[in-house]
């Protein structure tokens, strides 16, 4: 029984602005010390965002140039080309990850987090209502980047891997083995955790970034002409000289952007000034030498156009920077691995999905969960990625659809944003929005022409999310309905019960509810057929806020009802762990008597069963009981006591 509905979301009473949300991140920064503290610390969160925010938007100088010219046919014969692409990959960094993300969206945060749920909650508070259109752009974004993270991991660690052909000619029948190795025992580790290894992760993306640098600045000299791209002018040549073929390169140059979102997503873990700095002082710099550089190696040596990352490297360091490519490439998949994780817990708290079990793996760092389901479904779907495509070259048409899809949706939600919430006028919004989306709906069309070539990939999989999420939320409102149609009035029971006066038993009971307003089932069976009442019982509704976090001042909402019922209503945020017991611990502060030690927990365990003509469709109402069947336990989903709870069974006909 999941007692979270997505309805059940409180709003928030203070709008979000600018100014606000400068103060919500500063606060997540951790800048309370002054002097040498406050620089170490900000240092601290600034090598930490390079190892995790950067991962996956680092490797993309692995296969983003590579592939271009690939699909731009490139015969070394017309460097204007060269120039366009290139100018094309460096300014799609500046509008795209600059303009948009760190200087517009990264403004929007929820009390100092991001992401897509993130900014859904944001527009909600604007708006004072959850219209049903921006749920469903909420479970498109939630379904395009689950999709992301089964593909990332393939195409990250598959291109680092075939950088060993150049090394050793006769390892390329091992690139899958090696690579499905990888993948797997990075899947298999998700369960102790990163916090021990993290501490490497930082810098080994410093040394990667730095790396990348220096072969781009020890190459830029091999043609000196290819700073002609720093001109977006030669951008817009490359397009209009060549039509509807420059659509399809567009899809393959929106590669050097994926793994922008994380610039937004993972704001609440290490702050917008950190990230900032980061981008500006490192990787944005390292990624345009590097394109620079590989730019004018092809220009020397057309034939390099192959893949030109790896082969203007000297050889004798091939092998470490191999090894040190692969590094990076398990780094951004962890990074993509861990977002996953948090956005569906996210989801789960917002009722949009089941309950999932949720492991935190580290005592000190509480953002740091591993959901098994979600690692297993991950783990199963990139090595399938992996099996099937065979090459990062091939996989790279299944790369962009996803990530474009779920740009889009942020941009579109920022403007809503930016018009409700921030008040600016709608020219200026306009002006703003407008050709973001505009490019980004073109990089859209271009990786939408790749479907056949692999593209359906991503497509198929947000799909299946999608109608996942979307049958949880139509069963779960069905099931709340059809209980709502023999439920009893809580006041009415009430008094009924003080007139029937049931034997007393003495301690506290607690009883879960989505509905505080119905009689608990737990309740009205425990009366049914045990046949007594506790001395005092608290009706507990958990309801999840359009807030990443609440205060322990607006946790629990208490009203007693009569000498024997008080009525809880407890709200957690969308990224708390929803612990019952801990809230419960409150009341006590507010004037009820009770020992949290001996309370006993009574839960509803509902199962549900076919019926015909009971509003759903055959194939929709096996799925959700399917669905329902798989859900986590409810008493470790809600930090219980398992000695103390007590379960009754429901058969409920759908």
């Amino acid at each position: 029984m999941n007692e979270k509905n997505p309805q059940d979301a409180t709003v928030a009473s203070a709008e979000n602005s600018p100014a606000d949300s400068e103060n919500n991140t500063a606060k997540a920064e951790g800048h309370t010390a002054s002097g040498h503290g406050k620089q170490a610390n900000l240092a601290k969160l600034i090598l930490g965002s390079i190892g995790v925010v950067y991962g996956d938007i680092g490797t993309s100088p692995l296969y983003a140039l590579r592939e271009s010219l690939h699909w731009a046919k490139w015969d070394g014969k017309t460097a204007s080309d060269v120039y366009g692409i290139v100018s094309l990959l460096l300014w799609t960094l500046v509008l795209i990850v600059t303009v948009k993300y760190v200087l517009l969206i990264m403004r929007a945060d929820n009390r100092g987090e991001g992401g897509t749920l993130s900014l859904v909650a944001l527009v909600q508070q604007a708006l004072a209502r959850r219209p049903a259109w921006l749920i469903g752009v909420g479970v498109v974004g939630i379904s395009l980047f689950f999709g992301d993270a089964m593909i990332t991991p393939a195409m990250s660690v598959l291109s680092a891997v075939e950088g060993m052909t150049y090394v050793a000619p006769g390892f390329k029948p091992f690139i899958v083995p090696v690579t499905l190795g990888i993948i797997i025992a990075l899947f298999l580790f998700q369960s102790q955790g990163t916090e021990r290894v993290s501490i490497f992760f930082g810098p080994i993306m410093v040394l990667w970034f730095g790396s990348m640098a220096v072969m781009g600045l020890m190459h830029i000299g091999d043609n000196t002409e290819i700073l002609n791209a720093l001109n977006p002018i030669h951008a817009v040549e490359f397009l209009t000289a060549h039509g509807l073929a420059s659509f399809f390169v567009m899809g393959s140059v929106f590669l050097v952007v994926t793994g922008g979102e994380a610039l937004y997503a993972d704001m609440g873990h290490f702050g917008r000034k950190p990230i900032r700095l980061a981008w500006t002082g490192l990787v944005f710099p390292a990624l345009s030498l590097s394109y620079l550089g590989q730019g004018a190696f092809v220009l020397a040596h057309p034939e390099a156009a192959r893949d030109p990352f790896f082969l203007m490297v000297p050889e004798f360091l091939l092998f470490p920077m191999v090894i040190l490519a692969t590094a990076a490439a398990v780094i951004a998949s962890q990074a993509v691995i861990s977002g996953a994780f948090s956005m569906m817990q996210q989801a789960v708290q917002m009722g949009l999905l089941p309950r999932l079990e949720i492991r935190h793996t580290s005592e000190t760092q509480h953002g740091q969960i591993y959901m098994p389901r979600v690692n297993m479904i991950l783990m199963v779907s990139v090595i399938i990625l992996v099996v099937a495509f065979e090459s990062s070259t091939r996989l790279a048409s299944a790369y962009g659809i996803a990530v474009t899809g779920d740009m889009v949706i942020t941009t579109i939600l920022a403007f809503v944003l930016f018009r409700k919430a921030w008040k600016w006028p709608l020219v200026l919004c306009l002006a703003v929005i407008l050709p973001i989306l505009g490019v980004e709906l073109l990089f859209l069309g271009a990786n939408l022409i790749k479907i056949v070539d692999g593209g359906y990939v991503p497509v198929i999989l947000a799909a299946t999310m999608c109608l996942v999420i979307f049958t949880w939320m139509r069963g779960t409102a069905h099931v709340k309905h059809k209980a709502a149609d023999s439920a009893i009035s809580l006041t009415k029971l009430i008094a009924m019960l003080d007139k029937s006066q049931p034997m007393a038993v003495p301690g506290t009971a607690v009883f879960l509810t989505q509905d505080p307003d119905t009689a608990p089932s737990a309740l009205l069976h425990n009366l049914k057929h045990n046949r007594v009442l506790h001395s005092q019982n608290f009706i507990v509704t958990v309801t999840v806020a359009n807030t990443p976090t609440v205060s322990d001042e607006k946790r629990i909402v208490m009203e007693r009802l009569s000498d024997r019922f008080v009525r809880i209503v407890m709200t957690f945020g969308y990224m708390e762990t929803p612990n019952v017991p801990k809230a419960l611990s409150l009341a006590r502060k507010r004037g009820e008597k009770f020992d949290i030690m001996t309370t006993s927990f009574f839960l509803n365990r509902r199962t549900f069963r076919s019926a015909k003509h009971h509003g759903l469709p055959f194939w929709q109402e096996r799925l959700f009981i399917g669905l329902s069947k798989s859900a986590a336990d409810a008493t470790a989903f809600y930090c219980l006591p398992s000695n103390r709870v007590v379960e009754m069974g429901q058969q409920m006909a759908i």
